[in-house]
């Protein structure tokens, strides 16, 4: 309960009232968690815990075995990526679909060994930032994508070995929502304000990020075939999407963004990693 995600989604399940109400589930149950070697985490964790239990009645559990218990379907939401993979595993030996919020893991290869936990116990589970379902792809993305190049915040956490997953994993999904799978080659440049990924595909078309720091707005230009498309200047950004990925996902066990592509944006990342 340590990012503001577990409200937000709560809020969204649980209160009929909210214009922005998706049904079809409800959070029931949440394990604490946390992280004490992370400010955003240690600070928060109480704080949102207590608050889906005195507004939403969702009842608070001593740990993910008894959580696991009580669901029929899990949202790991730690922000620390470090602890997914611990966490994933007791929920897929429970038999529990998960969604893992981002970043999936801190690692490449905690990322493959969630996948592999995964299928080893037959159940299904999936990764997205909320921008894979903005204004932002929605207004440029088309037929005959030639290139693309993303931008988002791209603020770094000592803790997370690829750095990029902390939060500059938002315009590299959205690079991957424009481009589809397929990167082969990776190079960043690092700059005192911002990093900039630039990356070609197998068939040869050629993609970009930009990570800025400190915060700063999200966009995307998209070539295509039929000329340049932009974002708008201030796109519609949010979680509705998402969260209704999410339940259909929990009741029909098809994940909306494949495993595989999940996957390649790690490997995407680690390759930038290295090339820092």
């Amino acid at each position: 309960t340590d990012t503001s995600h577990v409200p937000a989604f709560t809020k969204m399940l649980n209160d009929a009232s909210d214009p922005a109400h998706i049904p079809g589930a409800r959070v029931v149950a949440a394990w604490k968690g946390g992280s004490a070697d992370i400010e955003s985490s240690r600070t928060r964790v109480d704080k949102y815990a207590d608050e889906i239990h005195t507004k939403w009645g969702v009842e608070i559990v001593a740990d993910i075995k008894t959580l696991c218990g009580k669901v029929d379907a899990v949202l790991i939401e730690s922000v620390d990526g470090r602890a997914h993979l611990a966490e994933a595993r007791q929920v897929f030996a429970a038999g529990k679909p998960a969604f893992i919020d981002k970043p999936l893991a801190a690692t490449l290869e905690d990322a493959r060994e969630i996948a592999r936990l995964a299928a080893a116990a037959g159940v299904p589970w999936f990764s997205s930032s909320s921008l894979r379902w903005s204004e932002i792809t929605d207004s440029t993305k088309g037929p005959g994508v030639l290139g693309a190049h993303t931008w988002g915040p791209g603020p770094l956490e000592e803790h997370h070995h690829l750095d990029l997953s902390w939060y500059a994993i938002h315009p590299i999904e959205m690079l991957f929502t424009l481009m589809g799978t397929g990167c082969e080659e990776v190079t960043r440049i690092v700059g005192s304000d911002a990093d900039e990924i630039d990356c070609r595909w197998k068939d040869g078309r050629i993609g970009g990020v930009r990570a800025l720091r400190p915060y700063g707005g999200y966009g995307a230009v998209v070539y295509r075939k039929d000329g340049v498309a932009q974002s708008p200047a201030k796109p519609k950004t949010g979680y509705e999407t998402l969260v209704r990925q999410i339940v259909q996902f929990f009741q029909t066990g098809k994940p909306p963004v494949p495993n595989e592509e999940t996957l390649e944006i790690f490997a995407f990342m680690d390759a930038a990693q290295r090339s820092k």
